[in-house]
């Protein structure tokens, strides 16, 4: 129970003089003492209630309620009855240390409060034995493999009449049990995503207690059951972005130990579906690093084009036609570099690129995406139309990140980035390796925008890239001679390599550890040329129009 329910009950006779900030807080227990330091009788969580006998002078009020707000006690109810009124030290010292204050009326005895604390508590307790002591038969025997995570979050509704959501990081609801009732809107779910990521990133221990439209959640992660030794080493910034969460309507601080250990076990029950569902990824995967490789390593388009018939009943189930194709590329990367950021950056992807119309219980069974180094590539396939269907389907870069921003941008924090940039679609195999260079290039363009989270598309580099071959001959060499001989010049003369240097630079969107780790460089070493560079040409690099002036230069040179 929390404290707000002890203060609205009339009959104990509280009345609060400090710490209404706090009233969220759980009592768990009562203790009456008048001991000068009761803390080795206290667990915390108690309502702790004194006659005040301790106090014999002013001084020493503080170190009293500094004791009980280290043991973590939930609230000081002080008697009315010795003192008359609560003695001001009293009461400044509470509010120093945070610790809520009430005053009990004289005429309400402390075995009253005591009598209905203990009755409160242990209701709740005894309401939970009996799921308690059937967990592991009803959980174990019905979940995930009996049904996945629906049948499981359903046994909470039926024992505990508690209504669960499974969310994607992203926020893309995954289950949910039938005595939830409607289903969770976007907005809660995206907002939920970003309360639960926020707090992992703050190193705040789950559940996290958060409130939505009105309405209170506790929010548990859903840790990967991994696979030994490897997931136990992963840090915060290579997981918080890639698993799930448990939203259960209601405020996890009220619950007894009971109940929290039977939703702590519901999460590893999930955790193994999480993981059976990424084990069933592993066909689309290979067969998306497959084509990639062959794109990448300039095969034939015959090759290639066989190797997507062969993918193609993989991801188009029953569909039979021969699908367009997208390629989206996404990159995940952490300041330091000391984290790979593909596999993230992958998760992310095949989360993303959900067609939000699809049904089943696994809506990404379309989409294939490898990931090498700190980038992920999928290959996304649009089903063929007819003239009578409308126009092409295709995707949209900023509409694949409008849902899931905010809590992608949590989950980021301070410290990371995710850009992404998408092709436009083409019809055969011959296209690929454009469509590629394409997606590459648009993610270049929302690297160089300020944001966690940054999306470019196609449409965005018809304005130079796409229009480059039609640029008089004459003005590509008078643009690439204006901003380029002088570094060329320098180079000749000192040996200095600024060109290589920019183009690894703008290669690795102006992050000065991986330009300066790719060239083997110390950082300052990097910064120095650099500064040459702007120096000679009287350009900024970290302004967007340069850098794609400087792109255009190398680009046409």
């Amino acid at each position: 129970m929390r404290l707000r329910a002890l203060l609205e009950t009339d009959v104990l006779g509280l009345r609060l003089l400090g710490g209404e900030d706090e009233l969220d807080r759980t009592v768990r227990g009562v203790m009456t003492t008048d001991l000068r330091d009761p803390s080795r009788y206290l667990s915390g969580g108690e309502l702790v209630l004194t006659g005040l006998a301790w106090r014999q002078s002013a001084e020493d009020s503080e170190p009293f309620v500094r004791i009980l707000a280290s043991t973590g006690v939930a609230a000081l109810a002080a008697g009315e009855a010795e003192l008359g009124d609560i003695p001001d030290d009293l009461v400044e010292a509470c509010v120093r240390h945070r610790l809520p204050l009430f005053a009990v009326n004289e005429r309400v005895a402390f075995a009253t409060i005591t009598e209905y604390v203990v009755r409160q508590v242990s209701g709740e307790r005894a309401g939970d034995l009996a799921a308690v002591v059937d967990r592991h038969r009803r959980l174990m025997t019905s979940g995930p493999a009996g049904g996945g995570p629906d049948v499981v979050l359903d046994l909470l509704g039926t024992d505990l009449d508690l209504r669960a959501w499974v969310l994607s990081p992203a926020g893309r609801p995954i289950a949910g049990s039938r005595s939830a009732g409607e289903p969770l809107s976007t907005e809660v779910c995206t907002a939920l995503a970003a309360e639960h990521l926020a707090a992992i990133r703050t190193g705040r221990r789950g559940p996290h207690r958060v409130t939505v439209q009105g309405s209170t959640y506790s929010l548990f992660p859903i840790h990967s059951s991994g696979r030994g030794a490897a997931a136990a080493s992963r840090g915060v910034r290579e997981a918080v972005l890639s698993e799930w969460l448990l939203a259960v309507g209601g405020d996890a601080g009220q619950w007894p130990e009971e109940r929290l250990d039977l939703l702590q076990g519901v999460t590893q029950l999930i955790s193994v579906e999480r993981d059976r569902r990424d084990a069933a990824r592993t066909v689309r995967r290979r067969l998306a690093q497959e084509v990639l490789e062959l794109v990448q390593t300039g095969a034939a388009p015959a090759e290639i084009a066989a190797r997507l018939r062969v993918a193609a009943p993989v991801l188009l189930p029953g569909l039979g036609a021969a699908p367009h194709w997208q390629v989206v590329v996404a990159r995940v990367e952490w300041d330091g570099g000391d984290i790979e950021g593909g596999p993230v950056a992958q998760s992310l992807l095949e989360e993303i690129l959900v067609d939000p119309t699809a049904s089943g219980p696994e809506p990404s069974d379309r989409i294939a995406v490898a990931h090498t180094g700190d980038e992920a590539i999928a290959l996304v396939p649009l089903p063929a139309v007819t003239p009578d269907d409308g126009p092409e389907p295709s995707l949209i870069a900023d509409s694949l990140l409008a849902t899931v921003r905010e809590p992608l941008a949590a989950g980021l924090s301070d410290d990371g980035r995710l850009t992404l940039g998408v092709s436009a679609s083409v019809h055969s195999a011959d296209g690929l390796r454009g469509a590629l260079e394409e997606a590459r290039h648009a993610r270049r363009v929302a690297a160089a925008r300020p944001g966690r989270v940054c999306a470019a598309g196609h449409q965005e580099l018809a304005s130079h890239v796409l229009l480059l071959p039609f640029v008089p001959d004459d003005v590509r060499r008078a643009f690439t001679a204006r901003l380029l001989d002088p570094l060329r010049d320098y180079d000749r003369r000192h040996r200095a390599e600024l060109i290589p240097t920019l183009e690894a630079f703008l290669d690795c969107d102006g992050s000065w550890t991986r330009c300066a780790s790719r060239l083997h460089l110390h950082v300052n070493t990097l910064r120095y040329r650099v500064g040459r560079i702007e120096q000679l040409t009287g350009r900024d690099l970290s302004r967007l129009e340069d850098k794609l002036d400087f792109f255009l230069a190398l680009r046409m040179s």
